[in-house]
């Protein structure tokens, strides 16, 4: 993964895996990011607000007022200067689309993705679920290209189809993305639900995402903290759009002002608003209209999303250090346990804190796979261990600690296939030091 936080301040410790911390160097600043006016932020959930009106109520998968959103934000990215896609993918057997828009700057090796869904229930005009993450991400997006910025990696945001079917449309953008292309995802950012009417402050927690995601859990609460705004952590699962994303290793944040929830009497006492009451009472229901959304939440988390969007885009990687790879591809046959070997020279005598180890793994079944990394002395570290269900293939990114482990000498990914009726073959994988 080779996000960095540029700010000094995020880099004073650095959570590794086995739970060590490692003491980062301070990188250099970022072009600081602007205020976002929350009346243009407004003015697109009106704009949605009438779309919904005028096409049934809603903004729903399958019903016009979606495909009504995705022209409407379309031209406004358009006119903008952005190269945008409109990506077509089924569901229920009716077409929906994705949305995708990139600023053409920057390296197109190393992109940085923020994004939400655009699409709502049947019930209602989807204002706050999610025209707030939508409108919040065009209005940064068309500030991008208002003040021409040029960052040092690229840019891309996506608005999502058929989220509320059960995250149908950014699935099937990472599914279908070639592993090269993949591979050159550094991270994903998700905004869904961020202006909430009795509002908490939640930040994705990093904890059991891929390597990476807490360098933007600690982006993503920077700008709060400057605020002076307590947030908490949230784990959201499987519930939003960067689920995709993180089964494919990619790292992953988001910020979120609550759904159902109800809201503590100590969160109200830091946050404000109602004890007892659901963060959102107007969730998946018809009154989810411009009236549920509380303004200073927009509004701060407006400003978050360019906080974060400026400060993963504009600083350029350091340089990442030897890598070495293994390209020779390994059959992995059911039931059984196969190797393939790195030979690493030339490299200080031992490992530092944080190895990377990347693979591409294709298997028509990952849930079946057993993944270590065996240094030369034969100490295993586990990458994998059967998760991910019923998904296919495992590529990503994984940080390994593993200090005072030799560096030099015969590395091997072991994989073992532990049931029946799936098979695979190890691509390529690599290590970084």
């Amino acid at each position: 993964m080779r996000i960095r936080v540029p700010l000094a301040a995020l880099t004073a410790g650095v959570l590794l895996a086995g739970g060590a911390t490692a003491t980062a160097a301070p990188a250099p600043d970022t072009l600081a990011a602007p205020d976002i006016p929350v009346a243009n932020v407004q003015a697109h959930l009106n704009q949605l607000q009438s779309i919904a009106t005028a096409n049934g109520g809603n903004r729903a998968h399958g019903q016009p007022g979606y495909r009504a959103s995705v022209d409407f934000l379309q031209a406004r990215l358009d006119a903008a200067g952005y190269v945008t896609t409109v990506q077509p993918f089924t569901s229920g057997g009716v077409t929906g689309w994705n949305l995708l828009a990139e600023w053409p700057h920057g390296d197109a090796n190393s992109v940085i993705m923020a994004g939400g869904h655009l699409d709502g229930v049947n019930a209602g005009p989807g204002i706050n679920d999610n025209g707030s993450g939508s409108s919040a991400l065009l209005e940064v997006a068309l500030t991008v290209a208002s003040q021409n910025l040029a960052p040092a990696k690229r840019l891309r945001f996506g608005w999502w189809g058929a989220e509320e079917r059960g995250l149908v449309g950014s699935t099937y953008y990472v599914n279908n993305l070639p592993s090269t292309e993949r591979a050159k995802i550094d991270a994903y950012i998700n905004f869904d639900m961020v202006g909430s009417p009795n509002p908490g402050y939640f930040v994705y927690s990093a904890s059991g995402q891929p390597s990476g995601s807490l360098e933007l859990q600690r982006v993503l609460e920077a700008p709060f903290a400057q605020m002076g705004v307590p947030t908490e952590l949230t784990s959201v699962g499987g519930r939003s759009d960067h689920a995709a994303f993180a089964n494919a290793g990619i790292a992953v944040g988001g910020l979120f002002t609550g759904a159902e929830g109800i809201k503590t009497s100590a969160q109200a006492q830091k946050w404000g608003g109602t004890a007892g009451q659901a963060y959102d009472p107007c969730y998946h229901r018809s009154c989810d209209t411009t009236a549920n959304i509380n303004v200073t939440a927009l509004d701060r988390n407006a400003d978050a999303i360019a906080y974060a969007v400026w400060t993963l885009s504009t600083t350029a990687d350091p340089d990442p250090g030897p890598r070495f790879t293994n390209d020779t591809d390994v059959a992995i046959p059911d039931l059984t346990t196969v190797y393939s070997p790195v030979t690493v020279s030339g490299v200080p005598a031992t490992v530092p804190a944080s190895l990377t180890v990347g693979v591409d793994i294709r298997h028509t079944y990952r849930g079946d796979l057993v993944v270590d990394l065996l240094a030369p002395d034969g100490t295993p570290y586990t990458l994998h261990n059967r998760t991910g269900g019923s998904a296919d293939d495992l590529v990503g990114t994984y940080s390994v600690n593993a200090p005072g482990e030799t560096a030099n000498g015969e590395w091997r990914l072991r994989v073992r296939d532990a049931a029946s009726a799936d098979t695979g073959t190890i691509n390529s994988w690599y290590l970084q030091f």
